[in-house]
């Protein structure tokens, strides 16, 4: 999956779990993107069986879409709490985790996940 839908995918997962209603115009919003790449984006998301939506209506998650959404967040959590254990100020913080939980190695996050556990004892 390309890091653009993983953020896509990451934007309907927190919208819907912010208890709001996912429609194509609050992505768009949310990801500063224009409402077209939104809808392409969706398409891929469906031919990928990540998401579900009628044309006009709200953008709802698989039970694929969750699981891979659950796991691109937790990675954004992990590295933003460790840059901010780091002294990183927690707005570079979260954009930094942003960018990088799209290109570090499935290796490289589970040495960051040992590494803060290991200091949170």
């Amino acid at each position: 999956m390309t890091q653009s839908l993983e953020d896509y995918i990451e934007a309907i997962y927190m919208c819907i779990s912010e208890g709001r209603t996912a429609y194509v115009r609050h992505i768009a919003d949310q990801l500063n993107v224009t409402m077209p790449s939104v809808v392409k984006a969706i398409r891929e998301l469906k031919v990928r069986g990540c998401v579900l939506q009628e044309p006009y209506s709200a953008i709802e998650l698989t039970e694929e879409g969750k699981r891979i959404a659950q796991l691109i967040l937790d990675r954004h959590i992990l590295l933003r709490d460790f840059l901010i254990q780091l002294g990183v100020s927690e707005e570079i913080a979260n954009k930094d985790a942003c960018r990088m939980e799209h290109v570090l190695s499935d290796e490289t996050i589970e040495k960051i996940r040992s590494w803060t556990k290991e200091k949170q004892v």
